[in-house]
């Protein structure tokens, strides 16, 4: 006779795929670690809801074309970007937050001090020839950072190629020794990237500078969704002042205004019950208390969706 309590076998089947690939997407040395879920009922043509997690702008647009229900994104300015219809958007898209895992960070523009640049507008004004790193990820967000704050400048990544530079497009963070190596060979002599916060420290031994924005360009990126803020001579000492600079903090996630009410209400009730076993940047379970509000580490520049606002209200996070 059989167990009545049991799981489905579609339940066992597909448990079986999430928890396997969960363990292979925690191991470091795996590198296929991005994934793409999709749901439906049992013997149904076509796929319901599709959750991606890939943290990369064009999602966004999979998003308002409802073909993913729900995404993650870094940082979570460039939803602000979409959700004004600013940057690479043509018109708004209607986005909705659901939750933001904290992550405290800023885009910075390093350059040898032996470049004797002061400021961005000094690259466009001496028509510098500057051999700049960028991340080797094409699509990801600091691309388009960098290409919006060039645009506000008045140049573009082509032209410090016809000056006589040269954009060398290098795997890891900044802090990587692999990365920041090729200052000390001299292959490079500027590093425009995220991820900060390991990287300040290192300034005075890489003998760097790092660029603050302009007050007319800050205000230009913030009201473009490009939220602009100090990074703070009280966090990293070995700056000579606080640095204006585009804010790359949080790691949104987020969803269609119009995405359906259960999915997301579920989503948020089995993120709750997951939050102690899904690894973030500290070692604690995720802070949901802290995660469906407007911070520094969780900027939050879109609405809550409906659903996920009554659930947070409900668990007693908001």
């Amino acid at each position: 006779m059989e167990n009545p309590q049991r799981p489905a076998p579609v339940m066992t089947r597909s448990q079986i795929i999430l928890e396997v690939v969960s363990d292979m997407v925690r191991d470091s040395g795996w590198e296929y670690a991005q994934s793409q879920v999709q749901l439906r009922r049992q013997g149904d043509p076509e796929w319901v809801y599709t959750l991606f997690a890939s943290d990369a702008p064009g999602a966004i647009h999979q998003v308002a074309r409802r073909e993913v229900d729900v995404a993650i994104a870094n940082p979570s300015s460039v939803l602000t970007v979409a959700s004004r219809g600013r940057g690479p958007f043509t018109q708004p898209v209607p986005l909705r937050g659901i939750t933001v895992i904290p992550s405290l960070d800023w885009f910075g523009f390093f350059v040898a001090a032996s470049t004797g640049l002061h400021s961005l507008a000094d690259i466009k004004a001496q028509k510098f020839p500057l051999r700049v790193s960028l991340r080797a990820q094409r699509d990801h967000a600091v691309h388009l950072y960098v290409d919006e704050a060039f645009k506000a400048y008045g140049f573009t990544r082509e032209d410090i190629l016809a000056w006589g530079g040269s954009i060398s497009y290098d795997r890891g963070l900044p802090a990587d020794p692999a990365r920041y190596g090729k200052l000390k060979t001299g292959e490079v002599n500027a590093i425009f990237d995220e991820a900060v916060t390991r990287f300040i420290p290192l300034m005075n031994e890489l003998n760097l500078r790092l660029l603050p924005l302009e007050d007319s360009i800050a205000r230009e990126l913030d009201a473009a969704g490009f939220a602009v803020s100090a990074i703070p001579r009280s966090l990293f000492p070995n700056l000579d002042a606080d640095v204006p600079a585009m804010d790359f903090s949080g790691w949104p996630i987020y969803t269609h205004a119009e995405a359906d009410d259960n999915l997301i209400y579920r989503f948020c009730r089995s993120l709750d019950a997951r939050k102690a076993i899904i690894p973030w940047q500290q070692a604690r379970p995720l802070p949901l208390d802290e995660m469906c509000h407007n911070t520094p580490d969780t900027p939050l520049g879109i609405p809550l969706h409906p659903a996920a606002e009554r659930y947070w209200r409900e668990a007693g996070y908001l």
